[in-house]
């Protein structure tokens, strides 16, 4: 049996194969912020919990990412619907 190549799972290779007048392409996208903003919530609260300021920073810099990643969803969304 010939083991398969390698295929390295990476968002980027979804976005590329969803059609661009998807509604699956946002809500997906914003779906993925979400829960990166949730992650970074949840790493702060612990960094303050254990008094780690690193992990306390990881994950406000994990929110200010997201926060940034859905305010370009949002320009998006604006030229999209018109």
């Amino acid at each position: 049996m010939v083991p398969k190549a390698y295929q390295p799972r990476h968002r980027a290779n979804d976005r590329a194969t969803k059609q661009e007048g998807s509604l699956k392409v946002g809500w997906d996208d914003k779906l993925e912020n979400k829960k990166d903003e949730a992650k970074g919530a949840a790493k702060e609260q612990l960094g303050k919990a254990t008094d780690d300021e690193q992990m306390q920073r990881e994950g406000k810099t994990d929110q200010a990412k997201s926060n940034l990643k859905q305010a370009g969803e949002k320009v998006k969304d604006a030229f999209r619907k018109d």
